[in-house]
């Protein structure tokens, strides 16, 4: 399968997927125009660049990802499985910021295993987590190495200053997560929380997404904010352990603090306290912050 190939095939499906998802005609005009209407996307695969026209009234938020085999997936992998993840986790961040995905960039580097049924397993199941969070693929990149890479780029968007940070706690918030948790030996699909974090906008002091468990990115956010924190009850998923929970990391729910009686969705964990920034307790004992870190798992 040519590079050309891949992309004309990408395009078609793209646009088809969007317009299952949207319930409208099948007619490819019609389609490319309802997909960037949507998005605010004027330009998008085809070109060297994409074109996004960006509202007034809005501020536009921007994370990417690497997905790299061996590292987060193995090739055994479903690859539409893979291909969802690949999305899903960079969706998380714009989640985190209390925003609304617009459009991605996709760039992928393929090794000689990835044959042209692989290639159209993982964009169908890519394409399906972008139908089903409205996000429009752009565009992107491809590329060939020893083994697979994918780069996940995606912009959204959130009313102009409102977006969700991390370095907003005080002392006296409660925290808050979107969901139990038990790291990546225990939850193998991805659900962006994107609809909590738009609910959550104008009443969280801070917020991020738990990518390298609870205890470190709890960690990050009470340094970036200037507080302690003392974690209560933490809630698991079946067979999970409090360890998991605390360290493992890859649940990609929503952390965050908002004011003493304010109400919100989530599950209370915990107190933001007075303290040295970053310092955390747990049942009244001192916790370390200690997570999944790329850079103590390089060989």
């Amino acid at each position: 399968m040519t590079e050309q190939q891949i992309l004309d095939w990408l395009l078609d499906r793209s646009l088809t997927v969007a317009a299952r998802k949207d319930g409208v005609a099948r007619n490819e005009g019609f389609r490319a125009a309802t997909v960037r209407e949507r998005s605010g996307l004027k330009l998008g695969i085809g070109d060297d660049a994409a074109i996004f026209h960006a509202k007034p009234t809005e501020d536009l938020v921007f994370t990417t990802d690497l997905f790299i085999e061996k590292v987060h997936f193995r090739r055994s992998d479903p690859p539409a499985t893979i291909g969802r993840r690949a999305l899903a986790r960079s969706l998380s961040d714009i989640a985190a910021m209390g925003a609304t995905p617009r459009f991605c960039l996709i760039s992928l580097a393929l090794p000689k295993w990835a044959d042209e049924k692989w290639i159209k397993q993982f964009y169908r199941g890519l394409l399906r987590m972008a139908a089903e969070t409205k996000v429009t693929l752009a565009g992107g990149d491809l590329s060939h190495a020893d083994q697979l890479f994918c780069d996940v780029m995606v912009c959204g968007a959130v009313p102009k200053d409102k977006a969700l940070r991390r370095d907003g706690a005080q002392p006296g918030d409660s925290i808050y997560v979107s969901g139990p948790l038990g790291g990546w030996k225990n939850k193998r699909a991805i659900t962006p929380r994107l609809d909590i974090g738009r609910k959550l906008l104008g009443k969280a002091t801070a917020c991020m997404d738990i990518s390298d468990g609870l205890a470190l990115d709890l960690h990050r956010l009470t340094l970036a904010s200037g507080v302690a924190a003392e974690l209560g009850s933490i809630p698991l998923l079946k067979k999970a352990t409090i360890e998991q929970a605390l360290h493992d990391g890859e649940d990609y729910e929503l952390l965050y603090t908002v004011p003493p009686r304010v109400r919100v969705p989530g599950i209370w964990v915990g107190t933001i306290r007075k303290g040295k920034p970053g310092t955390l307790t747990y049942a009244g004992k001192p916790l370390q912050p200690r997570g999944y870190d790329h850079f103590q798992h390089r060989s």
